[in-house]
């Protein structure tokens, strides 16, 4: 389910974006660092714009390790077919830098302006920038559903100011329903819910050990015991670990 406050912040995020990649006053853009960027000027690629945001038909969490630990996020799967060599990305105009280069390695397809791809890597860092300073919680909500899905390889090569995001990120539960050792014990917080959030933790054989709605739209705190078997929560958005890394 779209988070309500991404699409309420659409507007504002085109004026965001759009000062963002033209300048880089906080010193936190790629650019900072003394990298030019170069200018787009390829066909774009697939990944979320600044203003309409996508939504996943089924927001998956990060799944879990074999030692039921979450799994570490990875880079973004990059788009299938032919990939330009890495000694071969340059930039029509400016340079790239280091970080720039590996973001960028078997990531451009053949034929397409390298410039354009990495220009939406940045408009994801861009994203996870607005986010974090309007509410925290939702950025790393936006994470955990990938409503932002290029996030992790984005924040790795781009912008690693926002690693602590992704990192939380790991730790939450989207909507959905989530089973095995994918369910860990601890206290959670929702993100972001809506008027119509739902929960319900199961043990074994499918005996129910706890449940809840909330029409409020605010926050609430669940513990998932570790007797838990299967946590299913609808409309919430994204339940966040309460502490460090729950």
């Amino acid at each position: 389910m779209r988070n309500p406050f991404l699409a309420g912040a659409a507007v504002v995020m085109t004026v965001a974006v759009l000062a963002a990649c033209g300048s880089s006053a906080d010193g936190n853009d790629p650019e900072a660092a003394g990298a030019q960027r170069p200018a787009a000027s390829g066909p774009s690629v697939p990944g979320p714009s600044a203003t309409t945001p996508t939504t996943p038909a089924a927001p998956a969490p990060p799944t879990a390790s074999a030692t039921g630990e979450p799994a570490a996020p990875g880079p973004s799967a990059p788009a299938e077919g032919p990939k330009t060599p890495s000694d071969e990305i340059t930039p029509a105009t400016g340079t790239f830098t280091k970080k720039q280069k590996e973001y960028l390695e078997d990531r451009v397809p053949k034929g397409m302006d390298p410039a354009a791809v990495l220009q939406t890597g940045q408009e994801t860092c861009d994203k996870l920038r607005y986010l974090v300073k309007a509410d925290r919680d939702t950025a790393v909500g936006a994470i955990a559903t990938q409503e932002i899905p290029d996030a992790p390889a984005a924040v790795a090569g781009l912008c690693p100011q926002h690693q602590g995001l992704v990192d939380e990120a790991a730790y939450a539960y989207a909507d959905g329903t989530h089973t095995g050792k994918a369910v860990r014990p601890g206290v959670y917080r929702s993100a972001s819910p809506t008027a119509n959030c739902s929960w319900q933790i199961e043990g074994a054989g499918g005996k129910e050990l706890a449940s809840g709605t909330s029409d409020t739209g605010k926050s609430r705190k669940i513990t998932i015991p570790k007797s838990a078997r299967t946590f299913t929560s609808t409309g919430c958005y994204a339940w966040l670990a309460e502490g460090a890394q729950g």
